[in-house]
């Protein structure tokens, strides 16, 4: 698969890079680093952060296994055991540790007020308490905040319509979280403005069957997924039964498109990876992470899979896909 295959090269040009000079002052030291994830252990080829931040903070001169020891736990996709996970993290004593999602960085606030915390893909964490404000978190967290996310709902709902021009009903598949209402929201003014019925389907104690036999009922000509990591983590079930009654897919997760959707937008993992470094770097040379803006995401990949169009039956504009960052063939 393309994104594979793009994230192996990028692994291999990070991997060949020259350290930066700066990098001199952490060989003198051994920094020790967490990182707790919300979903399993990942494919060592798959861009996650798991896998991309070791090797985004090798190009800057830490490296695993002479003066840098990552200890990685992974929640397998069950929230509740992200407090035990944190627990072991801090008992470790870190110089830092990067949380990959809202919850992960919660799990981590509670049990610790002095580790610094580099949160990734945590949703407006102003409104959560997590930071005072963007531009002076104030405690012991700070990092990337994808509180942008939510204004993209209105985008892979333009990019939906693009790619299916006679789509009039589109469902709207939700884990009913408040990301999801937000996302919904968001989604309904575009809805407004290109002349599509949305048509909101919960999912509620992962019964897909319920919720697909909602979809169908509605008449519904695609599907769009509320960015989450509890869907992402039933992607599998989510898209065979989506490819059955052929019914194309966009959501914010590539990992849905290499499953067999058919689009995604959103952010790009590579590049939070590396900013993720950056926060850490500078950490572990003395900055305070009370100090250090939030920052939220600049770039963002369209990722399509052009065999899921042909099994689909749709030709897609030559335009929207040369505008693609990923195409899968």
């Amino acid at each position: 698969m393309m994104d594979r295959r793009t994230f192996l090269l990028v692994c291999g040009a990070m991997l060949s890079a020259p350290l930066a000079a700066q990098a001199q002052q952490a060989a003198n030291k051994v920094y020790r680093l967490g990182i707790l994830s919300p979903g399993g252990a990942p494919d060592p080829s798959t861009p996650t952060l798991a896998n991309a931040l070791p090797l985004a903070l090798r190009d800057l001169g830490y490296i695993e296994g002479r003066n840098l020891v990552v200890d990685r736990r992974f929640g397998e996709d069950r929230f509740d055991r992200l407090p035990m996970l944190a627990r072991e993290l801090v008992q470790l004593r870190p110089d830092a540790i990067v949380a990959g999602s809202g919850q992960a960085t919660q799990a981590v606030r509670d049990v610790t007020a002095t580790i610094p915390i580099v949160m990734v893909l945590s949703a407006d964490p102003v409104a959560r308490g997590l930071v005072a404000s963007f531009s002076r978190p104030g405690g012991n967290v700070t990092g990337i905040s994808t509180v942008a996310e939510t204004s993209l709902a209105g985008k892979r709902l333009e990019l939906l319509k693009e790619a299916v021009p006679k789509a009039a009903r589109i469902a709207v598949l939700g884990s009913g979280s408040l990301a999801s209402s937000v996302q919904l929201k968001e989604a309904q003014k575009a809805a407004e403005a290109l002349r599509v019925r949305l048509v909101p389907v919960e999912i509620r104690d992962h019964d897909y069957d319920r919720a697909f036999s909602t979809v169908l009922a509605e008449h519904a000509d695609a599907i769009f997924i509320v960015s989450g990591p509890t869907l992402v983590r039933d992607r599998k079930q989510i898209m065979e039964r989506a490819l059955r009654h052929r019914l194309p897919v966009i959501s914010a997760n590539p990992e849905l498109v290499e499953a067999g959707g058919l689009m995604a937008y959103g952010n790009s993992p590579l590049d939070s990876a590396r900013r993720a470094a950056v926060y850490v770097d500078k950490i572990f040379k003395g900055a305070n992470p009370s100090d250090m803006p939030v920052e939220q995401p600049t770039r963002f990949d369209l990722v399509i899979n052009l065999k899921t169009a042909r099994a689909l039956g749709l030709t897609l504009p030559n335009s929207l896909v040369k505008r693609a960052d990923t195409v899968i063939q």
